[in-house]
């Protein structure tokens, strides 16, 4: 019973293991995901249209934080579809925006509505080490022959005629915040550019998996051990070897004494009648025993007489 009590525990221990693992999973493809934003980018011209969405991930909601203020797009807005602006207003729609449910949530993403002239179009989500990005500087009126200064962190990287600057192979040095401005004085709103580590969601992952697959082959391994133990510990079944008539008797008989012995009433006091017979002078009188009331007596054993 103990060895089957443990067993189940072990079990259970391993079902829990397998839960969390797919809760972690879960939560893992949660963090790594972004609200949608269409266009794709962080700075929006006041009054252009503009769609968020937490596409790719069920029954969560869109969540925005604006001036401090958290509530969800709009007051009719369900679990279910994007939240669409169809115009943007720099006071209303400027904030972070994020995906939920429940206790879980996804990476915010920062938009930014302008009255301005210019945007700065950066990437809403964060680029990968290794990768290229772009970023362009644009005028609202799209004036021709323009040119583009782009600086990080308040220092000018980059002049460009194309009024763009593409990073070849983005590192982790480039995070920073970016902003642009236009050769006829239009400068735009500050962004930030987020740089993760190519590998970085994985190892956890990986590391979470290996464990699992090694508590897991413990457990088998474990199982296999308490159900050899507990084979090995069965009563074996040996036969007696013949022995003789005589023999068997022999030692048996006092078994049966003995037991007759323990189970045996309290002995009690055997009384005999004796019968005095006078003799001559110089004669003797003599006692004769009569049987006693208890068999186990033997004829060492104690009696009384009763002379009449």
């Amino acid at each position: 019973m103990e060895v089957t009590a443990l067993c189940i525990r072990l079990m259970r221990t391993g079902m829990l293991l397998l839960v969390a693992q797919a809760a972690f999973s879960y939560s893992q493809k949660a963090d790594a995901a972004f609200p949608q934003v269409v266009p794709n980018r962080q700075q929006h011209f006041e009054y252009d249209p503009l769609v968020i969405s937490c596409e790719g991930l069920e029954g969560w909601k869109l969540i925005r934080r604006i001036k401090g203020v958290v509530k969800s797009c709009s007051t009719s807005w369900s679990t279910s579809g994007p939240c669409e602006i169809k115009s943007t207003i720099s006071a209303v729609d400027s904030g972070e925006y994020w995906c939920e449910m429940g206790v879980k949530t996804s990476y915010t993403v920062n938009i930014t509505v302008t009255g301005g002239p210019v945007i700065l179009e950066s990437p809403v989500l964060p680029v990968m080490e290794g990768e290229a990005a772009t970023l362009s500087c644009r005028d609202k009126q799209e004036s021709p022959n323009l040119t583009a200064e782009f600086f990080k962190d308040g220092h000018l990287m980059e002049r460009s005629s194309t009024v763009n600057m593409t990073i070849h192979r983005v590192t982790k040095s480039y995070e920073g915040v970016y902003k642009c401005r236009i050769s006829n004085g239009g400068e735009s709103p500050e962004s930030w550019l987020t740089v993760r580590a190519g590998e970085e969601p994985h190892h956890g992952l990986d590391l979470l998996r290996l464990l699992c697959i090694g508590v897991g082959v413990f457990l088998v391994a474990l199982l296999l051990l308490l159900g050899l133990l507990k084979c090995c510990k069965r009563p074996t079944v040996t036969r007696d070897t013949p022995t003789s008539p005589s023999s068997f008797q022999s030692s048996s008989s006092p078994q049966t004494v003995n037991e007759e012995a323990s189970v045996a009433a309290p002995i009690e006091t055997t009384y005999a009648v004796v019968t005095r017979v006078d003799k001559e002078p110089g004669g003797s009188s003599h006692c004769t025993r009569i049987a006693g009331t208890n068999p186990l007596l033997t004829e060492e054993d104690p009696f009384y007489c009763t002379i009449d």
